[in-house]
This record gives structure tokens, sequence and C-alpha cells, in this order.
């Protein structure tokens, strides 16, 4: 927020900005800030500088993002917070209030491991929407391979709660590769939201993941993932 002396609160965890995206709010042109930091350590995941060596990339100040999205305003949907995980930053309250001060909706994209912070972002109206990275079905040793770490899965099922009830706009997304997804796994998701939440699956991408290991790994073939999202959808 602004300061009584005029200033803007100092927020040094902006570690990425894309002006214009039209991939990361279904429906709308949004712009698009990276919080540096993740509590997983997924080994597919594709933003793993963020993760790991948040400290050595450049942060860019508040004040630059507000004046670059200031000319934007009357063609833009929102801003969408992502990472990392942006709830693991103790100033997301204050980044959302600013950017909904300057007359954007926000939305963040989060993997559901911080409940509490998700309960009070929604309670204090910061949000318009929500993308929760699911990683696979609720079972321990699955989820935290998917994670590359320990999971708490009560956490998990009610950061799925909490969006689901928050009568705001929400999906649910997973990225998917048969290394540790079955159909099974991905039928039973679909099953497990209902048919009021939207589940969208990614395919797995090699160029580039967390665990050099998976890099010669395959995604699903074109004609299988095509099955597999037809089958989600009935």
């Amino acid at each position: 927020m602004v300061n009584a002396t005029g200033m803007m609160k100092k927020l040094d965890n902006i570690k990425g900005f894309i002006e214009s995206s039209f991939i990361d709010w279904p429906g709308r042109t949004c712009a698009v800030l990276f919080l540096g930091g993740c509590n997983f350590r997924c080994p597919f995941c594709h933003n793993h500088p963020l993760v790991r060596h948040p400290d050595e990339l450049v942060s860019y100040p508040v004040e630059e993002v507000v004046s670059r999205l200031g000319p934007l305003r009357k063609w833009l949907g929102g801003v969408a917070v992502t990472g990392g995980e942006p709830t693991l930053d103790p100033d997301l309250p204050e980044l959302l209030g600013i950017i909904r001060d300057q007359g954007f909706q926000c939305k963040i994209d989060t993997n559901g491991s911080r409940p509490e912070v998700l309960a009070r972002l929604l309670d204090d109206g910061l949000l318009d929407m929500v993308a929760m990275d699911v990683k696979t079905v609720l079972v321990r040793d699955k989820y935290e391979q998917c994670a590359g770490t320990g999971v708490d899965l009560e956490k998990i099922a009610g950061s799925i709660e909490l969006i689901k009830n928050s009568g705001i706009a929400h999906e649910f997304r997973m990225t998917v590769l048969p290394r540790y997804h079955s159909r099974e796994d991905i039928v039973a998701w679909a099953a497990y939201l209902g048919k009021d939440s939207v589940l969208k699956l990614q395919n797995y991408d090699p160029r580039s993941p967390m665990y050099p290991g998976l890099a010669g790994a395959k995604g699903f073939s074109p004609g299988d993932f095509d099955e597999l999202v037809q089958l989600i959808k009935g």
C-alpha cells in the first residue's frame, strides 16, 4: 500500500513481469507477475530458477510495475500473480491491494499448500480468480513424488474445498506424464472435483525440467492426451 509519505511499501520479490499474456487467465488478456520462492520441488517444473535461486534474479520495483501497467488499464483483463508459490510471500496481500488500487482484478496461481493464506485473501476480497496446481491423486507417496518433497495432504484438500466454495472463478490444473500419472488417476481427479470445477490438463514438456533426469522423458502422445482431455470432460 501507500504510506503516509506517499511512497509505496518496498516489495522486493517480483522476479518477473509480463505486460500481456493470452494464456494465464482463461478468456482474458492479463499481465503476469512472478514471485520468487517455492516450498515444492516438482520434478517437471519449468520455473525452477524462481524456485531454487530467486535471490539471483533481478527484482522489479513495484513502482515500475504500477507505472507500466497504467497505460494498459483500458484493455487488460487483470493481473495474475504466480511463481514460485506466491502464498509464501508475506507481502502478497499488500501487493494484491496495490494492484486492486490501480483498478485491476487479481488472480493467483497456487499449489494449495497454505490454505490459511488463501482463506485470508478470499475473506479480504483480494481475489477474482484462483488457479490451483494439483499434482496427482491425494495419496501420500504419489503426491510427494510429484511435489518432490513432503506434503500435508489435509492442507491440499482444505485449499481445494476453499476454492470450490469461494464463489469466484477458479480452475484446477494438473501437469501429466505417463511416469507419474495413470489414466485412472486422472479420471479419479475429475470425479473428485465434481462437475462445478474445471480440471485443466497440461501435457508434460521435456524442455528444461527441474530434474535433469526427466529431460528425455516423454509426455502422453497427442492422441492419448486428447483422449484424456475428452475423458475428464465426460
